[in-house]
């Protein structure tokens, strides 16, 4: 079959059709507020909720900012509910350095590519085709489900969770555990398949520097310039070599690497040890300390004058309880001539790698992979897990892939020519599907 019928739906999974259609909703969030919504993405949700017969709930922070809400019933009333979200808005991506239109949703080479494909519209596919697939067959989730398709979680989703967390608390009552993204994928350990479940992440603290100095002439001599004082604070913070330190998550997943990779983490150390896992190094190693990393500089006007004003966006991630002594260095590295300007802040989570959901979980990915192990791991990112962890919610990132080994996933997240095979969507549709039915 040619990828031209393919992506005429022909032959095409549901999951990946939906997953078609929602990266072709140009949903791109730019931060601070400013973002092409989620209205119409969020629309093609509800009427697929509708058509298996739940009654969603459209929810907006402010014009076109649309997150959606459905419950489902569960067969047990008595056990508590769990969350399954995912989000509906996307960065942006630029057309000029992608293969392919990154909204066009195109299906290439077994593989379906687009703003969205791993971040996260594949996953907001996976839970309509899982749940609907149990009330298709005229069954019931096992407990109660809160199904939840939020906005802006690419700026920390203070117009999406975080607003229904604080307005609308009731639509979460009687959830004690939440499944999302970024986990539940699989990583290749030297010829080995195994799969990472996140039980934690990082937290996430946005910082503004702002550089002040004497605007003038460019061809004059002006030590008190603004842009070269912004310069030396960026440098410093994009070169510091933060140290290891490892949490309960990272301790124990460092272990089970070692053991499964025949090396001692004692002898060479952990980056080593998470160097051998490949692509997943990716992800993993900005797990094991502190990151401040420059995103974006502002100043100057002209090219023959030299401006007042220079600002830089830092994205500071620490690990969980980390955020005030971070600051405290950052304002050592930086200097007293610059200012920072906190622009938003959200809390690191931290889970224990047991208990009744990550034993469904670990069993349900076993059933599908015989002999793949399981493992913890600590999300160098975040998500909307982090707003409902106010709720009492606990938080898990399982997002079932199986991936070839060659592919680079953790490159695919904000990154160009994002893609995920087909397969990798049906495997997550009947894994998710067998989880939320069962447990």
């Amino acid at each position: 079959m040619t990828d031209e019928l393919r992506a005429s739906g022909s032959g095409l999974d549901e999951t990946a059709i939906i997953a078609r259609d929602l990266i072709r909703f140009d949903t791109t969030n730019y931060g601070e507020g400013r973002s092409n919504g989620e209205a119409d993405a969020a629309e093609y949700v509800e009427a697929k909720l509708v058509e298996m017969g739940l009654a969603p709930q459209v929810f907006e922070s402010d014009p076109g900012r649309a997150s959606v809400i459905a419950r489902v019933e569960g067969a047990d009333p008595s056990k508590p509910a769990l969350v399954v979200h995912g989000h509906l808005d996307v960065v942006p991506a630029d057309p000029r350095n992608w293969t392919v239109d990154p909204f066009g949703g195109e299906i290439r080479d077994g593989l379906l590519w687009g703003r969205g494909a791993v971040d996260m519209k594949n996953m907001d596919a996976m839970i309509l085709t899982a749940v609907g697939d149990i009330l298709a067959a005229g069954e019931r989730p096992a407990r109660d489900l809160v199904v939840a398709f939020f906005a802006d979680e690419e700026d920390g989703g203070r117009r999406g969770s975080h607003y229904l967390v604080d307005t609308h608390p009731e639509l979460f009552e009687g959830a004690t555990e939440a499944i999302s993204e970024v986990g539940g994928y699989s990583i290749d350990l030297a010829g080995r398949r195994a799969y990472l479940l996140q039980t934690g992440e990082k937290s996430l603290v946005w910082i503004k520097l702002i550089a002040r100095g004497r605007a003038a002439h460019g061809s004059r001599l002006i030590r008190d310039n603004a842009i070269t004082k912004l310069a030396e604070a960026v440098v410093a913070l994009g070169r510091e070599d933060w140290p290891v330190q490892l949490t309960a998550t990272t301790t124990r997943l460092i272990d089970e690497l070692g053991r499964l990779l025949e090396v001692d983490p004692e002898r060479v150390g952990p980056d080593e040890v998470v160097l051998r896992t490949g692509t997943a190094a990716g992800f993993i190693l900005a797990t094991l300390r502190a990151t401040t990393n420059p995103t974006l500089l502002e100043a100057g006007y002209k090219h023959n004058v030299i401006p007042d004003t220079a600002e830089a966006l830092i994205d500071i991630r620490t690990l969980p309880g980390d955020e005030d002594a971070v600051l405290a260095r950052v304002r050592e590295l930086i200097g007293e001539d610059v200012e920072i300007e906190v622009m938003h802040r959200d809390i690191g989570l931290e889970a224990e790698f047991g208990g009744g959901l990550v034993d469904a979980i670990t069993g349900t990915l076993q059933r599908h992979d015989p002999g793949a192990p399981v493992l913890p791991y600590l999300l160098s990112g975040g998500t909307d897990n982090k707003a409902l962890s106010t709720l009492g919610i606990t938080g898990y990132g399982f997002a079932p892939l199986r991936l070839p080994a060659e592919l680079d996933f953790p490159g695919m997240f904000h990154g160009v020519d994002e893609r995920v095979p087909l397969d990798a969507l049906v495997f997550g549709r009947t894994v998710l599907r067998d989880l939320l039915r069962s447990y």
